[in-house]
């Protein structure tokens, strides 16, 4: 989404008021959650959908 609005990480991280670094982590899917709060300011700024940004992934079956 980041791309497709030619937005960088620096600047998304001013819009929604969080650090770089902790937008990085979202961004490399190195988190293991989000607020409702952070994924609210995220597709206010992006002007999308939570599912455009986040996709549900059944860990029992990555498991098998």
């Amino acid at each position: 989404m980041m791309a497709k609005r030619k937005m960088s990480l620096n600047n998304l991280s001013e819009l929604i008021d969080i650090t770089p670094s902790n937008l990085s982590i979202l961004k490399n899917e190195k988190e293991k959650a989000i607020r409702f709060s952070t994924l609210d300011a995220l597709c206010k700024a992006l002007n999308c959908q939570p599912g455009d940004l986040i996709e549900y992934v059944n860990e029992e079956k990555n498991e098998e």
